[in-house]
């Protein structure tokens, strides 16, 4: 099968990347469409990861990021955990699944890092964000989450991110079904 052309990666990445500023700018606009965001930006970097663009894919990474950066008057406190993890995730599934074939216990050892991975940003977004600048400290559940903030984080963020894992390894499958259809 032949190699697709650069321009038909620069293409799709380029789709992918509008489709994603997109996303993050509506998602940082509309308190409540932020989680959406992040989930349609993630469906959308993963448009050229199904032909294989590993390249593509970062490079609209990281435009998309730039593009709601600016669009969103620098708003870097709602895009920090999107560019610390969840944009970046599907490049490293698909490298897993790319890589790693056939030793399952490997697999395992990719899932513990990046669980930690996932456990770190949301401590990143704990520490940098969310008690500084939006003052969750007058919050009811404040004191119990900051008595056992490690036990939280840790277990509750480790099964969170396992079921999170399992659906963005679904929904990688179901988009390169979807886009099987693009013959080139």
């Amino acid at each position: 099968m032949k190699r697709p052309s650069k321009a038909y990666e620069i293409a799709l990445s380029a789709i992918a990347c509008a489709a994603a500023a997109a996303a993050l700018t509506l998602g940082s606009y509309v308190d409540v469409m932020l989680a959406a965001g992040y989930v349609i930006a993630v469906f959308a970097l993963m448009v050229p990861l199904s032909k294989d663009f590993v390249w593509g894919s970062a490079l609209a990474l990281i435009g998309a990021f730039l593009l709601s950066f600016f669009f969103c008057g620098m708003s870097v406190f709602r895009l920090l955990p999107f560019i610390a993890f969840f944009g970046w995730h599907p490049i490293v599934n698909h490298l897993q699944l790319k890589f790693v074939k056939q030793r399952k216990w490997l697999h395992a050892v990719i899932f513990l890092g990046k669980a930690v991975w996932f456990d770190l940003a949301m401590w990143l977004m704990w520490a940098v964000v969310l008690v500084p600048f939006f003052g969750i400290e007058s919050a009811t559940w404040y004191p119990f989450v900051s008595r056992y903030f490690f036990w939280v984080l840790f277990i509750g963020g480790t099964l969170f991110f396992a079921a999170y894992d399992f659906m963005i390894f679904l929904c990688r499958r179901s988009v390169n079904v979807i886009l099987a259809r693009i013959r080139r």
